[in-house]
């Protein structure tokens, strides 16, 4: 975890340089609303709560993030590179056929991705199995995160995995549902009713505050998964 100390100085200095390395990315089609969408999510996330570094990628005891919200990854590898996981010189090749930085991450190329994002709907069910077979080895205390976007909820995967974590008192299983109005379907009350009556803990909050952000990430949440839902401005 940073250093409360030092955090604010070297948070505003290598958060703003992310806008330098998302530039590097000059390939076509790089979906920037998606990405820029989960910039500051993913900055707090990986600053400040996920326990894994380059130098874990392959500890079983790593916390895992799951990126299903795939498409426009540019903030996802600013963020790796951003946090050591791979040189900022893969940066410039992003798209072109023999980088590793796709456009969707690929996890046997993408150092650190857990997964290969794709088709939307299917990283949330991936995170409930991920906590279910780490249940099965006995790891307990690895924490899973997966990342998704509001228009994913319109898939019934992500349904009959939230209606099953719930019960199943996934605890070590967190959502992070970035909401920018582009869900074609509603809840009575937003997103983080349709999780919080399904038997998990639910918190929604500006996703642009880091405070904020960082505040909901570490809400405690005993027996119960977690979804933070993070509100950003509207998808243009």
């Amino acid at each position: 975890m940073t250093n409360t100390t030092a955090a604010p100085v070297r948070e505003l200095r290598e958060f703003h340089d992310l806008d330098r390395l998302i530039a590097l990315m000059t390939g076509a089609e790089k979906h920037a609303p998606a990405a820029h969408s989960t910039l500051d999510a993913l900055w707090v996330l990986y600053d400040k709560v996920l326990r894994v570094t380059p130098d874990t990628v392959d500890d079983p005891g790593r916390d895992r993030f799951l990126l299903s919200k795939g498409h426009g990854p540019m903030a996802y590898y600013a963020v790796l590179a951003a946090h050591g996981f791979f040189g900022e010189e893969l940066l410039p090749g992003f798209g072109a056929y023999d980088s590793p930085l796709g456009h969707h991450p690929d996890r046997l190329l993408v150092p650190g991705a857990e997964i290969g994002s794709g088709s939307l709907g299917h990283g949330l069910p991936l995170a409930v199995g991920t906590v279910l077979g780490l249940r099965a080895q006995g790891l307990t205390d690895p924490r899973v995160w997966v990342l998704i976007g509001d228009a994913e909820l319109d898939e019934g995967s992500n349904h009959e995995a939230i209606a099953h974590a719930g019960p199943a008192g996934l605890e070590q299983l967190h959502t992070l549902v970035i909401d920018n109005a582009s869900a074609t379907h509603g809840w009575p009350g937003g997103i983080a009713s349709r999780f919080a009556s399904a038997g998990w803990a639910a918190v929604t909050v500006d996703g642009r505050d880091h405070e904020a952000l960082y505040a909901a990430f570490t809400t405690p949440h005993p027996g119960k998964p977690l979804a933070v839902v993070a509100h950003v401005e509207p998808k243009s």
